[in-house]
C-alpha cells in the first residue's frame, strides 16, 4: 500500500474538470491549487469520472472535449499529480464505509472516493462539494479549493499558467 505524506490530498473529479473550464465559477481557485506544488493525490476512479465528464457533449452538461484534448489533459494532471493505486486494500475499506453508512446510487461512487484516501492513508480530499464526501468517516476532512489554498494576498497574486485543454477548444497547450 501506498503510505501518504503528512500534507497529501487527494484530488475530486470536480476541481480538475473546474480547472478545465475557465467559465466555471472556481476556476481560478482549481488551476491555482493544481500549481501549489502541494502533494496532491488522485485516484484512478476520478479520472475515469474525469475522462467521462470532459468528453460528454456539452448539451448533457459535459465539456465536448475529444478523447485525445482529454487524455492530454490527464497527462499534464499526472505531472503534478501523484495517482494512488486501486489495489487490494482499497476494496476492504470500501465495503467497510458501506457497511457502516448506508448509501446508494451516485453516493456509492463517492464513497469510493473516501475509500482510496483511507487505504491509502490520505486524511483530506479537495471538493467543490464536500457535502457528497463528508459523513463517511470522521478520519478524513473534505475541504473546498479555496479553504485547501488558504488565505492569499490579492496584491501577490498571480495570473495562473493555464496548461489544460479547455471546454470548446481545441489547442490549449502547456505555456512555457
Amino acid at each position: 500500500m501506498t503510505t501518504a505524506t503528512v500534507d497529501d490530498v487527494l484530488i475530486d473529479t470536480n476541481v480538475l474538470l473546474e480547472a478545465t473550464d475557465e467559465r466555471r465559477r472556481h476556476h481560478a481557485d482549481a488551476v491555482a491549487l493544481l500549481e501549489s506544488g502541494a502533494a496532491l493525490t488522485v485516484s484512478a476512479q476520478v479520472i475515469r469520472e474525469y475522462l467521462a465528464v470532459a468528453t460528454r457533449p456539452v448539451t448533457a452538461n459535459g465539456l465536448g472535449l475529444s478523447m485525445a484534448d482529454a487524455l492530454a489533459n490527464v497527462r499534464e494532471f499526472r505531472r503534478e499529480i501523484r495517482l494512488l493505486p486501486e489495489e487490494r486494500p482499497v476494496l476492504p475499506s470500501f465495503l467497510g464505509l458501506l457497511a457502516r453508512i448506508p448509501c446508494s446510487g451516485k453516493r456509492v461512487h463517492d464513497a469510493h472516493i473516501v475509500a482510496t484516501a483511507v487505504a491509502h492513508r490520505v486524511r483530506t480530499i479537495v471538493s467543490l462539494n464536500p457535502g457528497d464526501l463528508s459523513g463517511f468517516t470522521p478520519d478524513v476532512a473534505v475541504i473546498t479549493p479555496s479553504q485547501a489554498l488558504g488565505p492569499r494576498d490579492s496584491t501577490t497574486a498571480r495570473e495562473p499558467v493555464r496548461r489544460w485543454r479547455g471546454a470548446g477548444r481545441r489547442s490549449r497547450t502547456r505555456s512555457p
